[in-house]
């Protein structure tokens, strides 16, 4: 098969997949609200009102049709497909289960672990990982403990990293098409395909989900779109994974920073780190008064950002070196940008008269500001 087929496949699967998941999307909000699969706002909430929830199941059953249709296709590589669909719905159900009532986090963490188990068993364990112009660095022993932490690591942020309108949504769209375009240059069909398929997915469910929220992604999209981001760069093979793992992990820098930093610093503090909380930046900056579209933005445009410098030394190898530098800028710079930002919010309110208004909380940033929650006359989705 010739490269230019499996693009139009997966443009094609990219077009499909859209259109089904925000029409599957759509259907969810009066299906999970009437069957109670709904979440309820409190203290910690950063929505105002009861939301149904569950709509990252659009995602997965997009990004499943897709790998299904991938392994039919390309039967050459069904085993990696077959190990990674299972290992994903492993993960989709125990989360699912987990929205309709919850299960504890030794259940859910076991789950979590026993996929990723079975997942490094079938695509095999990151032996090395490509760092830009320095060369690649030799996992040796390391090479299981850390691919499995790498698996239930991004499957956990993702997790965690989703708790506004719209934030998890765009950057899944950034991951799935970071990974299509790597996988278009190295030539891996198996992976543009399903990666265009997610992508797609995670834009048709944003079509619902984008601020102000008419229904959330629930456990059973966050982690399985973290599972996914994960897994997908080893399903095309020990040589192209690392190469692909590090232009993921560009990719989700945001998510990383802002999750390693939260845990470094509730850890720090001798929080218990599985209690719900509001204290990612994320959330700090919604509370400073940042909207959830202004927030979601910001984060989306760093992945995306990061993702374009990332994937651009795989078209034009003359650019390794200026997009390492590149790399290490972007991350640096958008991390003190997201605390600077984060700083500044949360003193102008602490400054402000008129504290708690929300006018108030953010100046500068008025024209970005949307309800934080959907009211009882959102419209459709569009």
């Amino acid at each position: 098969m010739t490269l230019w087929q499996p693009i139009a496949l997966g443009a094609l699967w990219f077009g499909i997949a859209l259109a089904l998941s925000a029409a599957i999307t759509s259907r969810l909000i009066g299906w999970t609200g009437s069957r109670g699969v709904v979440d309820r706002p409190n203290s910690r909430s950063s929505h105002h009102r009861v939301t149904p929830r569950g709509g990252g199941l659009a995602i997965v059953g997009g990004t499943t049709g897709a790998a299904i249709l991938s392994a039919i296709l390309q039967p050459e590589s069904w085993q990696p497909i077959v190990a990674m669909v299972a290992a994903s719905l492993a993960i989709a159900s125990v989360s699912w289960r987990d929205d309709i009532r919850p299960v504890s986090n030794r259940v859910r963490f076991g789950v979590h672990l026993a996929a990723a188990i079975a997942a490094v068993a079938a695509l095999g364990p990151l032996d090395e990982v490509g760092v830009g112009s320095f060369g690649r660095i030799d996992l040796g022993v390391a090479a299981w403990p850390l691919t499995l932490l790498w698996i239930v690591g991004m499957t956990n942020a993702f997790n965690f990293m989703d708790g506004i309108d719209g934030i998890a949504g765009i950057t899944a769209v950034a991951a799935g098409g970071a990974l299509a375009a790597a996988a278009a240059a190295l030539g891996v069909p198996v992976l543009l395909g399903v990666s265009l398929a997610f992508a797609g997915s995670a834009l048709g469910f944003l079509s619902c989900n984008w601020p102000p929220a008419r229904i959330f992604m629930g456990d059973v999209g966050s982690a399985f779109c973290g599972f996914m981001i994960a897994v997908l760069p080893l399903a095309a093979g020990s040589n192209e994974a690392s190469r692909l793992v590090p232009i993921v992990a560009l990719t989700m820098w945001p998510f990383i920073f802002d999750t390693a930093l939260t845990l470094a610093r509730r850890l720090s503090k001798r929080e218990n780190i599985f209690e719900a909380h509001r204290s990612h930046l994320y959330q700090r900056l919604v509370i400073a008064g940042w909207s959830h579209r202004a927030v979601s933005s910001l984060y989306g445009g760093l992945s995306a950002m990061a993702a374009a410098v990332a994937v651009a030394p795989l078209f034009d190898p003359a650019l390794q070196k200026t997009a390492t530098l590149l790399a290490a800028g972007t991350v640096l710079v958008g991390a003190a940008l997201l605390l600077a930002f984060v700083s500044i919010s949360e003193k102008n309110v602490e400054s402000s008269p008129s504290e708690g208004k929300p006018e108030a909380q953010a100046p500068g940033i008025r024209a970005w500001r949307s309800s934080s929650g959907p009211s009882i006359s959102s419209p459709p989705c569009s």
